[in-house]
């Protein structure tokens, strides 16, 4: 299995594409639109992840739904949010990923897989 993870050049790190919920939008309609505009990927949801919750850089606080997604057409194009896309291994994600809730969530996902 490989997953997507994204650089964002403005914090120095790699996670999970995620973003904030629109006025009007469903977390399922957020986590298509935020995949597409960090990735240039369409993708359709194949089933829920779960959530984290966690204080921001600046002390607010967030919580963030994700999605096993398939990628239906699109290409990447770097940005000034997300500069690189990579498609990795569960273990080279675990390597790489900033942040101790995306690893706790890559780790659910790969006990999900093999189990």
């Amino acid at each position: 299995m490989r997953v997507a993870i994204v650089h964002r050049p403005g914090y120095d790190d790699w996670s999970f594409p995620k973003g904030k919920v629109d006025r009007g939008e469903t977390l399922e309609e957020t986590a298509l639109r935020e995949v597409e505009e960090e990735t240039g990927l369409r993708c359709k949801l194949v089933a829920p992840l779960g959530c984290t919750a966690y204080a921001d850089h600046k002390g607010r606080d967030k919580v963030a739904c994700y999605w096993l997604m398939d990628v239906v057409g699109g290409r990447f194009r770097a940005g000034t949010e997300v500069d690189q896309v990579r498609w990795v291994t569960v273990d080279e994600a675990a390597d790489l990923l900033s942040y101790r809730r995306d690893r706790a969530l890559l780790r659910a996902l790969d006990l999900e897989a093999t189990g």
